[in-house]
């Protein structure tokens, strides 16, 4: 095998799996670290810094990170990266003082950039933009900012309060908020003489469910995503008793939770696939049945049922899954009887799309086959230089740190494109990396493996959770909870590396490592190598470290993969062969020092 390149920026970023899964690239070990030191407000803003949002992000995210958590390979459940996001935000002291300060309208550099939407990927636009002296103007047809974090997200998970102080932040940086204010025409837009305009005005039209009875019964069948922005902003506040919500994600899930809360005593979740299927997030199912709902799997919409113009129910066909020789899923009728259900309302939340009437065709920017604009998913510009397009806008419904990763990204762009600079040169990230010895055993970080499982975050009891649409279901950890899960955290961004000159090959570190995966052996292809180590190397998704200048001639290998990063290896060895070291990476955004230099 090649040996490594562990100065490549990208090896130990990989290594550090909750970092590299998160798409904003937070360095959660760091921050976690400094929770447990009682340092919430730096743990913040290293939050703040990456994925903007760290108070709404830390009850509403994705968790793209959790799954990638190494503590999931030690034990059933990772560490609750996302809880512990939240405990910086609810105990952080006052943070105004650290945030960049606005730039006086006299001292900006005269660019002036539309952003079309107030959801998450406009404002982080905004958020690394305004401090560099642009001009930034926000449209939204909402009168306050958040765009769908706001409208969708029920206020029992995102608490106004909290949508309000993030995105004050940002709007306090200089940044004009036009609420109020729908873009109608692109092309008019354009006229007005922007330098550029960014798009994220999320996905904001829920699919349709054209069935017989659709119109029929058009009264009490309700697209999820409008309703629950008609519950937010108090336009509805009742719902019938026997609820259907139609749809397997995290919409669906939000859809029934909010029925339970305004009047709906039989709700239902009725799914076309298999529970294991369901987009929805493993923890907004567990939220959901916690509360007394059901989900039905594998049953599709035939028709809805009404008597005089009202609705009555659903009928659903049966199915079951198939697989051919490729193992592509085939849904089949599966030889039951029709099933009906009756209900006095339904909640279509099967899946959304973009939408896009108010963008001309001939303003020089293209569309596909599926009425997306073609966007370069490295840039996020459009086939006009001047627009560019962000979050669920570019590329169809995600998530939230999707649409904050993607609004970093264009912001170096849209520096680029109006600094007349290559967009496509992308700066390389801030690398640091430290030894974290500070004697013969002694080291500046807890490198204690505890065995402490998950801890439950604290919840309302449902009897008063189920009153108000608005009561906080989530209590948070407190400082203790959070001690105690932040110290579950393996540490992963501090890297064990090797110095093959001052090794005297005696095992010990073979010896030590409680998961067998260093070995001391001939070099060779790597098919070949993973099947010859202590413990053979199954996870092709995660490197070998090779490194050479053994005195022997043999080459050191260790398995990324299970390493747990405890510095045994690096504490018992002899002559310092091994060292433990912090690796802090962070990602390029819209600055000064990310121009060129020519």
């Amino acid at each position: 095998m090649k040996l490594t390149d562990i100065a490549a920026p990208d090896y130990f970023h990989k290594v550090v799996d909750c970092q590299w899964a998160c798409p904003a690239h937070t360095p959660v070990p760091e921050y976690i670290r400094l929770i447990a030191q009682g340092r919430y407000g730096d743990a913040y803003m290293i939050n703040w810094k990456s994925n903007v949002f760290p108070g709404i992000l830390g009850r509403t995210c994705d968790r793209p990170c959790e799954p990638a958590c190494r503590r999931g390979r030690v034990e059933k459940d990772p560490v609750a990266i996302c809880r512990l996001k939240r405990v910086a935000a609810d105990y952080k002291e006052d943070i105004k003082e650290r945030l960049p300060k606005a730039v006086e309208k006299g001292k900006r550099n005269g660019k002036r950039i539309a952003l079309v939407g107030a959801g998450p990927a406009s404002l982080t636009v905004a958020r690394d933009l305004a401090p560099m002296g642009y001009e930034c103007v926000v449209f939204d047809g909402d009168f306050r900012s958040g765009g769908m974090m706001r409208s969708q997200i029920p206020k029992f998970r995102l608490p106004d309060k909290v949508i309000d102080e993030e995105c004050n932040y940002i709007l306090d940086l200089g940044v004009e908020f036009r609420g109020g204010r729908p873009v109608e025409s692109l092309k008019k837009l354009l006229a007005e003489g922007w330098d550029a305009v960014f798009v994220g005005s999320g996905a904001p039209r829920g699919r349709e469910l054209d069935i017989p009875g659709r119109k029929e019964a058009a009264k009490n069948i309700h697209i999820g995503i409008d309703w629950l922005s008609s519950v937010s902003f108090g336009h509805i506040n009742s719902i019938g008793k026997r609820v259907i919500v139609l749809g397997g994600g995290n919409t669906a899930m939000d859809c029934c939770r909010s029925s339970r809360r305004l009047g709906g005593e039989d709700v239902k979740v009725i799914v076309r696939s298999g529970f294991e299927e369901m987009k929805a997030s493993p923890w907004e199912k567990e939220d959901a049945m916690h509360e007394g709902i059901p989900i039905h799997n594998y049953l599709v919409p035939k028709e809805f049922t009404h008597r005089d113009g009202k609705l009555t129910g659903v009928t659903f066909e049966k199915v079951k899954a198939e697989y051919d020789e490729k193992g592509r899923r085939k849904l089949v009728n599966a030889g039951e009887p029709d099933q009906h259900f009756e209900c006095d309302d339904v909640l279509v939340a099967v899946g959304q799309e973009n939408s896009f009437p108010w963008i001309e065709r001939d303003i020089g920017l293209e569309f596909d086959q599926w009425d997306m604009p073609k966007v370069d998913p490295k840039t996020f510009v459009s086939t006009n230089p001047q627009v560019f397009f962000g979050g669920d806008a570019a590329f169809g419904p995600k998530n939230i740190i999707w649409a904050v990763a993607h609004g970093h990204e264009a912001a170096v762009s849209i520096d680029k494109y109006l600094s007349g600079e290559d967009m496509n040169v992308r700066p390389l990230p801030a690398v640091e990396v430290v030894s974290q010895k500070m004697g013969i055993h002694e080291w500046s970080y807890d490198n204690d493996i505890a065995n402490d499982k998950r801890y439950r975050v604290p919840t309302r009891d449902n009897v008063i959770a189920l009153k108000d649409i608005r009561t906080e279901v989530e209590l948070g950890y407190d400082d203790k909870l959070a001690f105690q899960e932040a110290q579950r955290c393996l540490n992963c961004d501090v890297q064990t590396v090797f110095t093959g000159q001052l090794c005297i090959e005696c095992d010990a570190c073979v010896d030590i490592c409680p998961m067998d995966c260093i070995t001391f052996t001939h070099n060779g292809e790597e098919a070949d190598l993973r099947t010859r180590l202590k413990a053979p190397a199954q996870n092709l998704t995660q490197d070998l470290y090779v490194a050479d200048n053994l005195k022997t001639g043999r080459v050191m290998v260790k398995d990324e993969d299970v390493c747990l990063h405890c510095g045994l290896c690096a504490e018992r060895c002899p002559t310092g062969a091994w060292d433990m070291q912090k690796y802090l990476i962070e990602m390029t955004q819209a600055e000064q020092a990310c121009r060129s230099r020519a």
